[in-house]
């Protein structure tokens, strides 16, 4: 399993955000974590990552333990993260922010550079001298997933990468997220569009009030009206 989630416990101030989470990614996987807005999807990824550190429960990754380590040592050890808000450096072009992202990687070999990532994503290749605050955002959640794939990492984290994007770029990156698996990289997806997790992932965690409350193959997930009426419907 490449990463472990046991029992933790995160706050925000007095408030009690996550509540006894636990869950498992084996390696090679794609997994999403469903919710509402609000529920603690973005709070788990943040925990993760060091950003918002759980006051209890244990995070291994590859068996190591992360709780309590920097966010920058934990990227360290080969996890991306691409944030709701994908916080590209606006003012450089598409490319510099590729090459930023490879230039501050600790992994310099694998199979991401800028050539690879740009036969993910071809419309980077074409907007490769534009500056990222002219790009749409559908193109800043390419180059958002592109830049940290430039790290080669073994595992990535993607918040709400569905959220906002035309139809036809939902298609284009559950394509994308699937390319990405298929090359060794593991995802862990948080998102509340439920047909594009239907399509991207492989199994799903349902997270209602900080909780993880349901778990199955995405498939089972779909199939199941009650569960979706319950946790998932707007």
């Amino acid at each position: 399993m490449i990463l472990e989630i046991d029992n933790i416990d995160t706050y925000y101030g007095q408030s009690h955000v996550l509540q006894g989470i636990s869950l498992g990614i084996d390696e090679g996987e794609v997994v999403s974590l469903l919710g509402r807005n609000g529920v603690g999807k973005t709070t788990t990824l943040r925990s993760i990552m060091g950003l918002t550190p759980p006051r209890r429960g244990s995070i291994r990754f590859q068996g190591e333990e992360m709780a309590g380590k920097k966010p920058f040592e934990i990227a360290r050890l080969g996890i991306g993260y691409v944030p709701d808000d994908r916080r590209i450096f606006p003012d450089l072009t598409t490319f510099e922010n590729l090459e930023i992202a490879r230039r501050m990687s600790a992994k310099k070999r694998g199979h991401w550079n800028i050539d690879t990532v740009c036969d993910l994503f071809p419309v980077l290749r074409e907007l490769s001298s534009t500056k990222g605050t002219h790009l749409s955002g559908g193109e800043q959640k390419m180059l958002a997933v592109g830049r940290a794939l430039m790290k080669n990492p073994e595992l990535i984290l993607l918040d709400e990468p569905a959220e906002g994007l035309a139809p036809l770029v939902v298609v284009a990156l559950s394509k994308a997220i699937s390319e990405i698996r298929d090359t060794g990289v593991t995802v862990f997806l948080a998102d509340q569009n439920v047909r594009f997790c239907r399509k991207a992932a492989d199994r799903g965690y349902i997270i209602e009030k900080g909780s993880i409350q349901y778990q199955d193959q995405m498939k089972n997930i779909m199939e199941n009206e009650e569960i979706v009426k319950k946790y998932l419907a707007v």
